[in-house]
């Protein structure tokens, strides 16, 4: 069992990377393990205080002011990574500066802990990155999907990054594999997504008039005796859009658990398609803090490179 240590009196002096934030929400970064009751009762005692004066939790901290930690018992960082961790994902590393970081992602890994996951990418990142006082996802890639993800190494670099994407200014392209044979070689979908909750209390997302707008761009890349290679380039970032679009149109993705045909994915699965044909290959965009043109790629993982070799090998492939 880990042991427990007493901290001493800290002063911190805020920098740019934390200004802006609420000093509740910073004070649960600095201080992890901590029960948010434990810190939120230092606050109404006057424990924790910002500039020698007492501070409201909903307070936002600004670059040059002084934070005062009070002495408080937190669990012993580990010498280790937890056992579940048994690839380092800064091997995945594609690029890094002092703002952003890209990491090629492995499927079957979510982002963030939570619902049944004890750790996810960016839980893991911080645990291999202890020096970096600022890791925070600038987007999201589902659990089964895998390439290019981006995380800010500071406050600055995710609120402009998050200003890009609201603004379209970030290419975002994908590879799927469709079921059928998609016509035309160049498709525009506007299908508006609505998020619902099953009766099950899963989340789920439908084609729905009353939902948020939504914009995918489908390029087909090769036909499969039964299926389409596409690439997918998305210029709004709803939830799930890639694959309900798809299932929409009657072409759901290959292996989707949520939204695909759950008998051909069945025998996708004997066949040797183990997971969601999503891929998150190519990101481009001109870095918010340095002015640098970014193309961030991640080449086809070897297990959806080879399932689209034993097509080929089974039953042949038209190049387009």
């Amino acid at each position: 069992m880990q042991g427990a240590r007493k901290e001493a009196v800290t002063k911190v002096i805020i920098g740019d990377e934390a200004a802006g934030q609420r000093l509740d929400n910073y004070l649960f970064r600095q201080l992890k393990g901590v029960p948010k009751s434990r810190i939120y009762r230092m606050l109404r005692g006057g424990e924790a205080r910002v500039n020698g004066r007492r501070a409201e939790p909903s307070q936002r901290l600004e670059s040059g002011d002084e934070v005062r930690i009070p002495p408080v018992r937190t669990a012993e960082p580990a010498s280790t990574l937890p056992a579940q961790v048994t690839r380092s994902l800064l091997k995945r590393v594609i690029y890094r500066d002092e703002g952003l970081l890209a990491l090629d992602k492995p499927p079957g890994q979510a982002v963030h802990g939570g619902s049944g996951v004890s750790l996810g990418i960016i839980e893991q990142l911080r645990l291999e990155l202890p020096e970096l006082p600022y890791l925070e996802l600038v987007h999201r890639l589902d659990k089964e999907t895998s390439g290019v993800l981006l995380v800010a190494l500071k406050r600055s670099a995710l609120t402009a990054m998050h200003r890009l994407l609201r603004e379209g200014q970030v290419r975002k392209s994908y590879t799927t594999l469709a079921k059928g044979q998609w016509q035309g070689e160049q498709r525009h979908v506007r299908l508006p997504l609505q998020k619902y909750v099953t009766a099950e209390g899963e989340r789920r997302v439908s084609v729905n008039d009353a939902g948020q707008s939504a914009h995918t761009i489908f390029r087909l890349v090769r036909q499969y005796p039964g299926f389409s290679l596409l690439e997918a380039e998305l210029k709004t970032g709803r939830t799930h859009q890639i694959r309900v679009h798809l299932a929409a149109l009657g072409h759901p993705i290959a292996g989707d658990e949520k939204y695909g045909d759950f008998e051909l994915n069945r025998r996708l699965k004997k066949q040797g398609l183990k997971r969601m044909f999503l891929h998150a290959r190519r990101l481009v965009f001109v870095h918010p803090l340095t002015g640098e043109p970014l193309d961030l790629q991640s080449p086809q993982p070897a297990d959806l490179e080879n399932f689209l070799h034993e097509m080929e090998r089974a039953g042949g492939e038209t190049t387009l």
